[in-house]
């Protein structure tokens, strides 16, 4: 049974309107795909994080509500459409991330780049972040999205080194460490951000450490949240962590030298992206 402390309750009513947009747009979300608990907060401010690239992963993340298996073709119309969508909704900072394509021969980072595009030119003065997969710390993927000059670039390591077999199949913990001290290396103007989930058997040391790294390697913007698993057949939850050990979690990650760190039960690495500014 979950503590009180996570008795959020999502209305379909606040669900609505958004849902409708972007169905007529023919747009993924990972709010909707990942089967986020705070879908009905940000949609009813109109506030999505969109998914590109389609809604089928190749990787096999044990914690991930994304479908997985073999992904169809990128779509060379998506990026316009989420460029018309960012206006209709009024977006002043929007959230890009997609499913991971190990099976595109740049990993996919045509399709973010292509997006960044799309929007600057509906609107160049909305802040456009990008939650990217690991590009297989591919030098030239990566310099191809630092070229796009997006405002922020985050990339979530989920998760401490020591469970990255169990959660994160096909996944690299040092790996995804490279990707940000290549970018650091490449466009250190550019803020880097992670998130990390709680809960999954972590101990407060590894965590701790996962700070340190994340430092050193650039990072300055932090969230981190409770593991909700999201059936029965994903990764169990471990553990369910107090607000308080959140909180001094938050002031931790400061102490290590985080600019900015959003702390709490219900924290994604999108909910609320704009206050990371």
């Amino acid at each position: 049974m979950k503590p009180v402390w996570l008795n959020k309750k999502i209305s379909l009513n606040d669900c609505a309107e958004v849902k409708a947009i972007l169905k007529r747009r023919g747009l993924n979300t990972v709010c909707q795909e990942a089967q986020c608990p705070n879908i009905g907060e940000c949609f009813l401010k109109k506030q999505a994080t969109f998914l590109i690239l389609g809604e089928i992963c190749t990787r096999s993340c044990s914690f991930c509500g994304i479908k997985k298996g073999a992904a169809l073709a990128p779509d060379p119309d998506e990026p316009q459409r989420i460029a018309d969508c960012v206006i209709e909704l009024g977006l002043k900072h929007v959230v890009i991330t997609s499913v991971t394509r190990d099976d595109l021969v740049d990993y996919g980072v045509g399709a973010f780049v292509e997006t960044i595009k799309a929007i600057r030119q509906v609107d160049d003065k909305v802040r456009i972040e990008v939650l990217i997969p690991d590009f297989k710390a591919d030098l030239e993927s990566l310099s191809l999205l630092a070229e796009s000059r997006p405002n922020i670039i985050a990339h979530n390591v989920e998760t401490v080194p020591r469970l990255y077999k169990e959660v994160r199949k096909g996944a690299a913990y040092e790996r995804s460490l490279q990707v940000f001290k290549i970018l650091k290396g490449i466009a250190s103007s550019i803020p880097l951000k992670s998130g990390l989930m709680l809960g999954l058997g972590e101990d407060e040391d590894e965590v701790y450490q996962v700070f340190d790294d994340l430092v050193k390697a650039g990072c300055v913007y932090l969230s981190i949240g409770q593991y909700l698993a999201p059936s029965n057949s994903h990764f169990p939850v471990e553990e369910y962590i107090p607000p308080e050990v959140f909180e001094r979690y938050r002031q931790k990650a400061l102490s290590a030298g985080f600019r900015f760190v959003k702390s709490a039960p219900y924290v994604r690495s999108s909910y609320m992206a704009h206050e990371y500014c």
